[in-house]
């Protein structure tokens, strides 16, 4: 059975109040289709974000409550596909983004779509990886606006969160109330002039509470690595928090000696920027998945 929610049911900030649009069983497949993250406001290049209605900006489509979950269950959500619609849109600001302070004159560009490549300014090609700025649950207490990036997940910009990814979340509230949206067709790490190609597009997803106790979250996991993901208001914060949940991860999840995992951090891991222009700094941090396996632990299902 496939459960459907469009774009048009959106919403903007992950809260414990919100009412959902839609209830689904655990362990179904969901397909929604998502808004980018101007909710299609920017059609030309003569739409400037001098014209945007900001409240209407990174949109998420839910909330969805999955039945049976409650809080402090960790859920996974399998992406099964993240497929870019376009064509997408980007902006370069004044004194907006880590570029800002470089850039003098505002510009919108469309970006379109060539197949599985989209097309900068008639000049250069780029593959797509289609991937979902916003993802996440509602946290336990608050509202967090969907531009925000938490511990509930909420807008982490990271390139990783494409198909065949599944991301892992602790529930804050009964029934999760999870949503996903701001697709990017293809975007660099950093995300430095705020946006990467801005797309709407659709996703398959299947959400399942797994039995992974201590497991830090957000938790991103592919074929072959799989990866923490912190926020915090600096990149130094954020990066000093990935690394702990990464080995908080390798020694009480996966049984790794203490000395072993910091080892193994500096010899195979990979600290990375997600993003640097949201209201929280977003850094990942990834581990091998093969390194895992050598020590006897894989992912349980």
């Amino acid at each position: 059975m496939t459960n459907e929610l469009t774009r048009d049911q959106a919403f903007f900030g992950f809260s414990p109040e919100a009412e959902p649009v839609l209830r689904v069983p655990q362990g179904e497949e969901l397909h929604l289709t998502t808004h980018d993250c101007f909710s299609g406001q920017l059609k030309t290049t003569a739409d400037t974000l001098a014209t945007l209605d900001w409240s209407i900006t990174n949109p998420a489509t839910g909330p969805i409550y999955i039945e049976g979950t409650k809080p402090g269950d960790v859920l996974r959500i399998e992406l099964h596909e993240v497929k870019a619609h376009g064509p997408s849109v980007m902006v370069a600001v004044p004194e907006v983004g880590a570029l800002g302070h470089l850039i003098t004159k505002e510009e919108t560009v469309i970006v379109e779509h060539d197949g599985d490549s989209v097309v900068f300014k008639d000049r250069v090609r780029v593959k797509q990886k289609p991937m979902l700025g916003v993802i996440g649950v509602a946290p336990s207490e608050g509202t967090i606006p969907n531009s925000t990036p938490g511990g509930h997940g909420g807008n982490m910009d990271c390139t990783l969160v494409t198909s065949g990814a599944s991301l892992y979340f602790t529930v804050g509230v009964e029934g999760a109330l999870f949503g996903c949206g701001d697709m990017h067709a293809v975007m660099g790490d950093g995300e430095v002039v705020i946006c990467g190609a801005e797309t709407p597009g659709e996703v398959r997803l299947t959400p399942q509470v797994v039995d992974i106790p201590g497991l830090p979250t957000p938790f991103l996991e592919n074929d072959e690595i799989v990866a923490v993901i912190a926020s915090a208001e600096t990149t130094d914060a954020a990066y000093k928090m990935a690394i702990d949940m990464m080995h908080a991860f390798l020694t009480k999840v996966a049984g790794f000696p203490n000395n072993d995992a910091a080892l193994l951090m500096s010899l195979v891991g990979y600290l990375k920027f997600c993003q640097v222009v949201d209201p929280l700094m977003t850094v990942r941090f990834e581990f091998p998945k093969s390194v895992l396996a050598d020590y006897g632990f894989s992912m349980p299902r």
